[in-house]
């Protein structure tokens, strides 16, 4: 029986899997690094692909916005066999070293997030990436030369909510960036006992008017998911 969300099967997705919040970025990675991507789901938009990687089966799967949604693809990722989930998305730098373009590891990610509140019933909790995925990670974005930076971000609900003021009052507690999912997937990887990690690209600063140039974007996203792909081959 397929999961109620993600309507894939048993055998139909692969044990590493690229975690995307946008359908059209799942889409452009399956054709564009993936051999032979084969569709496994569109319900609700959730688009779902699994191809080669240099020969290693690894699926592409859509999460959609923010940790409520992104918790629902994992846990249902999981009980399609799914052992390593590594997102790939973008976020919004706070950090006034960063970049647009720039790459973020994440190292952990403050629990912002209602969804991460409600599966720990309010327990306080340092939500971090599975070690050896985190350290392949750094080591592919060192070993190509991209601007990347690693530390801490934050997991937010209210994309609009966030103010350049309240960005700045994080920015002394060494926070990189906010973005919308990390925190639940690195929760989920410890409970549910599988290999969690993210890697995002710098898309704005908090408070920007307007998102980094296409081409800038662009580039930053395919070095992110080439670093991505790099990384699920060593774990």
């Amino acid at each position: 029986m397929s999961p109620i969300h993600v309507r894939g099967k048993q055998g139909e997705v692969a044990e590493r899997v690229l975690l995307p919040g946008d359908p059209g970025r799942a889409e452009w990675i399956a054709q564009t690094f993936l051999e032979e991507p084969r569709l496994y789901t569109s319900h609700r938009g959730l688009l779902g692909f699994t191809g080669r990687y240099r020969g290693v089966p690894v699926s592409v799967q859509t999460t959609g916005m923010g940790a409520p949604s992104a918790s629902i693809v994992a846990e249902e990722l999981v009980s399609l066999g799914a052992r390593v989930l590594l997102r790939v998305g973008t976020c919004g730098a706070v950090d006034e070293g960063l970049s647009p373009g720039d790459l973020v590891i994440a190292q952990g990610a403050v629990p912002l997030d209602g969804a991460t509140r409600q599966y720990l019933e309010g327990r306080p909790y340092a939500p971090v990436p599975d070690a050896e995925l985190f350290r392949a990670l750094w080591k592919q974005a060192e070993q190509r030369g991209y601007p990347h930076h690693v530390g801490l971000v934050a997991t937010e609900d209210a994309f609009y909510a966030t103010t350049p003021e309240g960005a700045k009052a994080w920015a002394q507690f060494g926070l990189l960036a906010f973005e919308m999912e990390a925190s639940a997937l690195f929760l989920l990887g410890k409970m549910r006992k599988v290999r969690a990690g993210a890697i995002l690209t710098v898309s704005n600063r908090i408070g920007d008017p307007e998102l980094a140039p296409p081409e800038v974007l662009q580039e930053g996203v395919r070095r992110m998911v080439e670093v991505a792909l790099e990384a699920l081959l060593e774990v």
